[in-house]
């Protein structure tokens, strides 16, 4: 274990962004030891969305609406996230632990479904001996689990992040830990995907147990030593706050329910097309698969690029609503690109769009986590993280469900003239969902317009300029 951390931390400042992120108090090597239960996260993510997705479909002929039902389960336990977040502010243990308990539980909770899910898939397929049915309940069961882990590994670590570092690191340690995520998905996309090249039910039995197993051991090494004991602020007798009220008291300001739907809104822009772009590419500008598997390698590019933007611009204290306004207004234009690309015939069009997508997205994302950590000091650091995940899985799970349907229903009476003969044509539904996702990030923009008017400190902060500030809400 510990020599698994060494080689990690060896990777040092030269190779790896946000360096700079380290502390007297969050040194290098502790920070990228932290960092592994994201990778963790990102290989489960990985499983789910894409690998399994894949194989269940194809490789074991289950029905696609089956699968897509399997996929969407893990959004029943997104809302949680603030409840997970506000129990690990005020957790009682004797053991003087807030977070650890909920990271290690939510670690278990990947692990168990991890190991019964291909056991399971391969029963719902009806290799096994028992019913069919009986397999689809435990492929339900581990995708919950795996799910459920994931939200609850990742609101706790993050909490943890931000308990450790210092203020003004905290910033670039919330980028960082955004690039291992993004890493981990790049790095386990790769690897499983190159293990099932010859694909066989054995094989998929090892990969996925693998893959649990491994989780056990990247988290326990994420977990060694990180959080300090206090068993005075965990005491069992210690008087815990009420969820309602405290959710109540979080949410009354005007200020934060604005953050809140801007997080949303945007969340919901950027991930509509998740599962829409390969498909576009291939159906409507003709790439082959193996063009459009480079788009994820493209998406993946702009979104460190813009990680890295956001961890400079809020080292040197640049407004984390202002950043989030600039990467929802990159994604108008990327959007708008992307769009154009269609009846221009342009895949160089198509690919700048997706890697503004991505620099967008990061921009976005860390811009808006950070204000939803400017939250916290009241309400605690668990319940303000625990707000910000809620509301961005659930819209952006939404987002994908919704845009998957339009697509479908759309493209269908387009391709039988139902919108004319000019509209007649595999770009139509995309077209729609593209137009929505920009109206949805000019939403966004008048949503954070306010708030970034009136943040930060002093009159040169106010002076700067911001598109839709002073727009009318």
């Amino acid at each position: 274990m510990s020599m698994m951390a060494g080689q990690w931390t060896k990777l040092g400042v030269r190779f790896l962004p946000f360096a700079d992120a380290a502390s007297v108090e969050l040194p290098l090597k502790r920070l990228l030891r932290l960092s592994l239960f994201q990778i963790s996260v990102g290989m489960a993510a990985v499983l789910l969305t894409g690998t399994l997705n894949r194989v269940m479909i194809v490789e074991l002929g289950v029905s696609s609406a089956l699968v897509a039902l399997m996929v969407a389960l893990p959004l029943l336990f997104a809302p949680l996230r603030a409840l997970i977040g506000f129990r690990s502010d005020n957790h009682r243990s004797l053991l003087g632990w807030k977070r650890v308990p909920y990271i290690w539980f939510g670690t278990l909770m990947q692990f168990g479904g991890l190991a019964i899910m291909p056991f399971a898939l391969l029963v719902m397929s009806g290799d096994g001996v028992a019913p069919a049915l009986y397999g689809e309940i435990g492929a339900a069961l581990a995708f919950l689990l795996v799910g459920a882990g994931m939200h609850m590994t990742q609101t706790a670590g993050l909490a943890l992040a931000t308990d450790i570092a210092p203020e003004d690191t905290r910033p670039r340690v919330v980028a960082l830990l955004y690039v291992m995520l993004l890493g981990g998905m790049l790095l386990s996309s790769i690897v499983i995907g190159s293990l099932l090249v010859d694909f066989s039910p054995l094989r998929l039995i090892q990969i996925v147990q693998g893959a649990a197993a491994l989780t056990m051991v990247l988290n326990l090494v994420a977990l060694w030593k990180q959080e300090v004991r206090d068993s005075k602020a965990t005491l069992p007798g210690r008087a815990r706050p009420d969820f309602s009220a405290s959710w109540q008291a979080f949410v009354a300001p005007a200020r934060t329910r604005r953050l809140l739907v801007a997080v949303g809104l945007g969340a919901a822009a950027f991930a509509m097309q998740d599962v829409l772009l390969e498909p576009y590419g291939g159906e409507v500008l003709g790439l082959g698969v193996g063009q459009t598997t480079l788009l994820t390698a493209l998406w993946a590019g702009g979104t460190m690029a813009g990680l890295g933007l956001a961890a400079h611009q809020l080292g040197a204290a640049a407004d984390p609503h202002r950043l989030a306004g600039l990467g929802a207004l990159v994604g108008v234009f990327a959007f708008a690109f992307v769009l154009m690309s269609a009846p221009m015939a342009s895949v160089p069009l198509f690919c700048i769009g997706i890697v503004g997508i991505g620099i967008g997205g990061g921009l976005f994302a860390v811009g808006t986590l950070i204000a939803a950590m400017a939250l916290a000091d009241a309400s605690g650091t668990g319940l303000a993280l625990g707000a910000w995940g809620a509301v961005q899985a659930t819209c952006a799970g939404l987002a994908i469900l919704v845009a998957g349907i339009v697509r479908d229903g759309v493209a269908g009476s387009a391709m039988n003239g139902g919108f004319g003969p000019v509209l007649q044509s595999p770009a139509t539904s995309y077209a729609m969902i593209y137009v929505a996702e920009i109206m949805l990030l000019f939403a966004t923009l008048v949503a954070l317009g306010p708030l970034a008017r009136r943040s930060g400190s002093g009159e040169d902060m106010r002076a700067r300029p911001f598109g839709l500030t002073e727009f009318p809400v």
